[in-house]
């Protein structure tokens, strides 16, 4: 279950004893926060009882080439949250970029030590597509986590995702997803 960071002591309070993990999201929805306040946010949340992070890539500094910046970036909220034996996914918001920078992201996700990558926020101009989906598999191989999110609205949408090479799905149209599968 994925919350604002705000919510994450009560969900954990509501789910305790469940198995479902708790999410919350860092330098959320722009990810143009600085390494410091995304890394400060990670705490935080990991502290209230989060058990996945899903970090915003800082898409400007990516598409203005500041690779190191965003690779760096990334690497720091790993290393809090992998501390805390919990899990990271890197959003790229792939609607704002072109095929080489969605691979450079990947890319950059990878070597810092990322647990997934994900298309998108929910909050760009579009989502997941299942060519960008198929272009991060091949850049991130088999041992990354791919989540696709945003526009997955019917089960055909998600077996095109799962096709493409999605591990995770992300859909605010899981229950009619869900009954798709049992007609």
């Amino acid at each position: 279950m994925c919350v604002n960071p705000y919510w994450v002591p009560l969900v954990r309070a509501e789910l305790a004893g469940s198995a479902v993990r708790i999410c919350t999201v860092v330098g959320f929805p722009l990810g143009a926060t600085s390494t410091e306040a995304k890394v400060a946010e990670t705490g935080v949340a990991l502290r209230d009882g989060a058990q996945e992070i899903d970090m915003v890539i800082n898409v400007g500094a990516l598409r203005s080439g500041d690779n190191e910046a965003v690779k760096s970036d990334i690497r720091q909220v790993v290393r809090v949250t992998h501390e805390a034996k919990a899990i990271v996914k890197v959003i790229l918001e792939t609607a704002l970029l072109d095929d080489n920078q969605k691979a450079i992201a990947c890319t950059l996700a990878k070597l810092a030590g990322a647990d997934f990558v994900k298309t998108s926020t929910g909050f760009g101009p579009s989502g997941a597509t299942a060519h960008d989906v198929a272009l991060m598999r091949s850049v991130v191989g088999p041992e990354m986590g791919i989540k696709a999110a945003g526009g997955i609205r019917t089960l055909a949408d998600l077996q095109a995702m799962t096709a493409a090479g999605a591990t995770r799905i992300g859909a605010s149209a899981s229950v009619k997803i869900v009954e798709a599968t049992a007609a």
